[in-house]
């Protein structure tokens, strides 16, 4: 049995539902109106909302859209009355279970409650089954125990079964597309394709016809007609990665086929039918691009139906260990050495280390690890020269003291840094251009510093 709310402006109509559904044995709560509805579905967790579509105030599609962001595995079922069935038909579409037409035989909604609640269970089944495996710290090829990441994987379970739009926001290198991958796994078009596009990676002139599809002769290399990533995707995922690269004129195509489910391919003038989930990802504030107007926020709004935020590897430092283990034995495997470890050197970098670049580059910095080692234990001098030079001024930061009298900062500053200009010029042998790389610095910047400390060639010797 479940938890049913019914959401009605209409006293009766609520009173005649409650006490058929209740003596099916499902736990009832009524609600007057959309707003209170929403409010109610915040603070519990119900299995089936059976909601009226026309409604004062709130809406049912309002009521449907709140219900997925906020409890997507609760089943909606929608109520409207005879000659307004397109509503219903646009409900279906947004993600509702199924619709009733007014009036309705008692057995029938009895029977599509029922088969909705069984759903339910099933769903909420499958995310105490997939939160044990997330315990354990892994979730298909995601790896992590931190309390962020956990609650990712929450998301995960409970929006991969809907068919809703989602946004993944978060820095470069933090897995955005092995989410994107996850939700597919776990969602109802599974067995069909997972396709991924970065919209930023191809040239503003082709990406209409990669995205839509284009007719014989209608650009550049259309030799035949060739379908778009839109049609190649039908019955599975479409994964738009970098969206936020999206030039104005395709986000206005993109809105239109997110909203009527249909492409029009380039030279053509018909349009097809089109099925597929979409999940979209930026490393960029959408939100601050719709304020500049560089993003439309009609289409901000339809791709933000649920955001997923992933955080950057330097605010989950607990998942540091598991990811270092996961990737030593992804490579070790592949590359067919015997691989135990780090050392105690190497590791105490690695986790010290801020990882600019995420996750990506954790995982390039143990491949080349994997790679140049022929012993058992990966060892310091595998790491990127970048990362030894950081551990290095590390530990020259951290053993200094402040002695009984005081120090002069501003003189101990000046003399660091003219012995830094001076051992980058004598290891570039002069070249100015060389050194201020060394530096990282710009040319201009170590020109001024030479001047300013008075160094010439006679100080190199």
């Amino acid at each position: 049995m479940a938890r049913i709310l019914i959401v009605d402006d209409e006293q009766s109509m609520r009173e005649v539902l409650s006490i058929l559904l209740k003596r099916q044995g499902h736990e009832v709560t009524a609600a007057s109106n959309g707003e209170e509805a929403m409010r109610l579905v915040e603070a519990q967790e119900f299995g089936v909302v059976l909601t009226d579509l026309m409604m004062g105030g709130a809406s049912g599609l309002d009521v449907l859209r709140h219900v997925i962001a906020h409890s997507p595995g609760t089943q909606v079922i929608v109520m409207t009355a005879h000659g307004t069935t397109e509503t219903a038909i646009e409900a279906m579409k947004e993600g509702a279970y199924d619709y009733l037409t007014k009036p309705f035989k008692n057995n029938v909604v009895s029977l599509v409650c029922e088969k909705a609640a069984e759903k339910a269970a099933l769903i909420q089944e499958n995310f105490q089954l997939k939160r044990q495996v997330a315990d354990q710290g892994r979730y298909e090829d995601l790896v992590g125990r931190s309390p962020t990441m956990r609650r990712v994987f929450d998301m995960i379970t409970r929006v991969a079964p809907t068919r809703t739009t989602l946004l993944i926001c978060g820095e470069s290198g933090t897995g955005k597309e092995l989410v994107a991958r996850a939700i597919h796994a776990r969602s109802a078009v599974s067995a069909g394709p997972f396709l991924a596009v970065n919209c930023g990676a191809i040239p503003a002139e082709l990406l209409e016809s990669e995205v839509f599809g284009a007719a014989k002769g209608a650009d550049t290399g259309a030799g035949r007609d060739r379908p778009g990533l839109f049609e190649a995707a039908s019955g599975g995922t479409l994964f738009l990665d970098e969206i936020g690269e999206l030039p104005l004129t395709m986000q206005v195509k993109l809105l239109r086929v997110l909203q009527e489910k249909k492409v029009k391919r380039v030279g053509e003038s018909h349009e097809r039918e089109v099925d597929c989930r979409i999940v979209a990802a930026t490393n960029r504030n959408l939100r601050q691009m719709v304020d500049d107007s560089s993003f439309r926020e009609d289409l901000y709004y339809r791709l933000n139906v649920i955001q997923l935020d992933l955080p950057p590897l330097r605010e989950r430092r607990e998942d540091l260990q598991p990811l270092i283990h996961h990737f030593v034995q992804r490579y070790a495997r592949e590359h067919g050495k015997d691989i135990k470890g780090l050392t105690r050197e190497a590791a105490t970098i690695l986790l010290n280390y801020p990882f600019p670049g995420n996750i990506r580059e954790l995982e390039n910095i143990i491949e080349r690890m994997v790679t140049l080692e022929s012993g058992e234990w990966l060892s310091k001098e595998g790491l990127p020269y970048h990362m030894m030079q950081e551990q290095s001024f590390n530990q020259f930061a951290d053993d200094l003291d402040i002695p009984e009298e005081g120090i002069n900062l501003e003189a101990m500053v000046e003399r660091l840094e003219r012995n830094l200009l001076v051992k980058a010029l004598q290891r570039s042998g002069g070249v100015r251009k060389r050194a201020a790389e060394l530096l990282g610095i710009t040319f201009r910047s170590i020109r001024y510093r030479l001047d300013k400390y008075g160094i010439d060639e006679s100080d190199l010797t």
